[in-house]
């Protein structure tokens, strides 16, 4: 390999244009060098090998081990296998050569919720589930290898997906690495914070509440929910039909790419006219956004999250699209009802059935009160009021798509507030003593006001990215500022479903208006 430097540019589009050579030290390509590359741009370097998909892994790996003693993020290392697949070696007749995809030779990080990796324990941050292997992997996964990316480990999420931090009793807290004394948000922190800290260009994240477009915004990454039923099912059939997985990335170009590859697009050339890809290399037309303050299921919007949102209005208007202030006309508390009661029923499914997936019958020891708790709450009003909170999401989906009639975008917060500490909002003592009571006798009075004061807690601070979950509309985070302590506060676009190609231009234009990729945290040095 050639020892000259890199020398980079941003392009309108692109983070980084690869250039001549990439500085290698054995087989670990320099860190600064590394960091300097998107995913489209590592694969590109692998295609004209300039250097190779091992070297890239082993750089990769590298990362991990100088980060992930401080943020958390993974819990699950597969790099032997990995490195077998890099190499091209087929160890005994078993090993795996990597896809000869656009993706070839990227390193990848699969959130260890939901999404089913052959020979790989999926735990979902549960010590139930810390012993189950799938022996398939699920659809994306499929479509995932094809890409070329090359999975090396899985990500810490909350237990089930239940909560918008990451802090599962089985692995301990995952932190943030703008900084570690704040939570990189959930569900799919593990994910966020391996990004942020430069470990991986983009990993898989999922979103049934929230938790691609949380966890984005708390580490200062893109993050794109896509439509509901645009890529294969992976999961178990939940009421609702709220989650979709996709992933959180440096670049808008990474997430669309890869959005092609898990969707109707896969089959076609990479980048040809009306994928997603292509689409961030097309103009933004002038767009009608409507511009909403409301804190949705959050009480209020924190000075930080209403100034977030201001700068990205200005911004938008600077680039000639029309503001215009709106207020959603939604019904909250039908909307927040029907959310928790769609949540339950989806842990009761997890959590009291999860013999039904794993083979073995659950008890209390195994899951956290918490979640224990939310599994018992949708046993017992699940099936007396899950047809209401199904009408109450028709109804509400129904109103959002006549107003996306009028409008082409809505801008919201994604959050209402920046990242909050590690350990604030877990369950008072009170609380999880209330929990442990009504697991065991079910009174529906304590049952509900339980439910409350919980949900309450945790829709204070995340309770803006609900809505687009039950509506099915694609939404995207996008990392636009920081506040004074130099934490990020991502702002929320979203759009009529199926209309991703509409929000990935609106995110490319902000990408080249103020970029985000160069802005690293201070966790470790990016030429260590």
């Amino acid at each position: 390999m050639s020892a000259s430097r890199l020398v980079h540019r941003a392009r309108a589009r692109s983070p980084r244009v690869p250039s001549s050579s990439f500085q290698s030290a054995g087989a670990v390509v320099v860190q600064s060098d590394y960091l300097d590359h998107d995913a489209i741009g590592l694969a590109d370097l692998v295609r004209k090998r300039k250097v190779s998909a091992r070297e890239l892994l082993e750089t990769a790996i590298a990362r991990a081990e100088a980060v992930n003693p401080a943020i958390n993020a993974i819990v699950l290392k597969d790099y032997d296998a990995a490195r077998q697949r890099a190499s091209r070696e087929q160890a005994n007749g078993s090993g795996e050569a990597l896809a000869d995809g656009p993706l070839a030779g990227v390193p990848y990080l699969v959130k260890d919720l939901g999404l089913a990796v052959k020979g790989l324990r999926m735990s979902m941050g549960s010590r139930h589930y810390r012993h189950y292997v799938p022996a398939e992997d699920a659809p994306i996964v499929t479509l995932t290898r094809a890409a070329g990316l090359n999975i090396f480990g899985k990500t810490s999420t909350s237990e089930m997906g239940q909560m918008p931090y990451t802090e599962p009793e089985l692995f301990g807290p995952c932190r943030n690495p703008w900084s570690l004394d704040h939570t990189p948000g959930g569900s799919s922190g593990g994910s966020a914070a391996a990004v942020a800290a430069g470990i991986v260009p983009l990993a898989h994240a999922s979103d049934g509440g929230g938790s691609i477009r949380i966890p984005a915004s708390c580490c200062g990454l893109f993050g794109l929910k896509p439509t509901r039923g645009r890529q294969p099912s992976n999961a178990v059939p939940a009421p609702g039909d709220m989650g979709v997985d996709h992933a959180v990335s440096r670049s808008v170009r990474d997430s669309a790419l890869l959005l092609d590859l898990t969707s109707g697009n896969a089959g076609r050339p990479t980048g040809a006219p009306g994928t997603f890809l292509a689409a961030t290399g097309e103009p933004c037309k002038p767009l009608h956004i409507a511009f909403v303050t409301d804190p949705m299921l959050a009480f209020t919007l924190s000075a930080d999250a209403r100034a977030a949102l201001d700068d990205a209005a200005q911004l938008a208007a600077s680039l000639g699209h029309h503001i215009e202030p709106v207020t959603l006309g939604i019904d909250f508390a039908s909307l927040r009802e029907a959310f928790l009661m769609i949540w339950s029923v989806s842990a009761e499914n997890l959590v009291l059935h999860a013999d039904q997936i794993t083979g073995r019958k659950p008890n209390r020891e195994e899951f956290e009160i918490p979640t224990w708790a939310m599994g018992h709450i949708g046993r017992k009003f699940g099936e007396r009021e899950l047809p209401a909170a199904l009408e109450a999401q028709r109804q509400i989906s129904a109103k959002l798509a006549d107003l996306m009639t009028r409008y082409d975008v809505i801008l919201c917060a994604t959050l209402a507030a920046a990242p909050i500490k590690i350990g604030e909002m877990q369950p008072s003592a009170v609380e999880k003593m209330q929990m442990r009571a009504v697991t065991t006798v079910p009174v529906e009075p304590l049952m509900r006001k339980l439910l409350t004061e919980v949900s309450n807690k945790a829709f204070a601070w995340a309770g803006c990215t609900e809505l687009f979950n039950m509506t099915g509309q694609p939404a995207m985070s996008v990392p636009l500022y920081w506040n004074a302590r130099g934490l990020p506060i991502g702002v929320q676009f979203a759009t009529r479903e199926g209309g991703e190609a509409t929000l990935l231009r609106l995110a490319a234009q902000l990408e080249t208006a103020r970029p985000w990729f160069d802005r690293r945290p201070p966790l470790i040095p990016a030429s260590s």
